[in-house]
């Protein structure tokens, strides 16, 4: 049998994508605690593989999966090279911000020619959205407690998703401008939806209802 494959990540996006997932008609053997990296679903036809939320994208291009969920954060710094983006699904949702330390003089340091210093792990959307503002960067590559690297003086500012905000007020950090809304999308290999639409379609179909309800 020619089985599907649908790429996960484990966290946020996966336990959101469960309810979405059991109204498409497809339930995980396996739950998320699982170590397994490939989980069988109630359909034979179906199965989950489970990956870094930045690999996603990468799995589905290179039609390692049919399928997937991904932040639409992921999809920007990925560049959706081979990916068709039929559905935003409205789970994982939170904000790409700018923030900084209470007090910092934000306004004055963009200010045009201005030169900044922050640190992210978005690094394309961070040079798009500064660029347009016309802010020379030095960008700071992190890849964790990005809250830190302004208290430190390692950046002027940082760019990460916030939910709540609370982890930006815990450490005693502002958002100071919106990047962008973000939330999870479904992505289908192009390739594969041109060969197998037969297949596809209708689970592609499912999600659109499930994520409508």
């Amino acid at each position: 049998m020619d089985r599907i494959s649908i790429a996960l990540s484990k966290g946020r996006i996966f336990d959101e994508s469960l309810p979405l997932l059991a109204r498409a008609g497809i339930a995980p053997e396996a739950n998320g605690a699982s170590r397994k990296l490939v989980l069988a679903t109630q359909r034979p036809d179906v199965r989950l593989i489970v990956v870094r939320a930045s690999d996603t994208p990468t799995y589905v291009q290179h039609g390692g999966a049919d399928l997937g969920i991904a932040g639409r954060d992921v999809l920007v710094e990925h560049g959706g090279e081979g990916l068709y983006q039929p559905l935003d699904l409205a789970i994982a949702a939170c904000r790409m911000v700018v923030a900084v330390r209470k007090g910092f003089d934000y306004e004055g340091a963009v200010r045009q020619g201005a030169r900044l210093r922050v640190a992210t792990k978005y690094v394309t959307a961070t040079r798009e959205h500064f660029a347009a503002k016309g802010v020379h960067l030095d960008l700071i590559r992190l890849y964790g407690s990005m809250e830190l690297a302004p208290l430190v003086g390692l950046a002027d500012a940082i760019v990460d998703l916030v939910a709540t905000g609370g982890t930006l007020k815990a450490n005693d950090l502002v958002a100071v401008e919106d990047i962008m809304p973000v939330s999870a999308r479904l992505i289908v290999n192009q390739a594969a939806l041109k060969t197998r639409r037969a297949a596809l379609q209708p689970l592609i179909d499912a999600f659109a209802k499930a994520a409508a309800r």
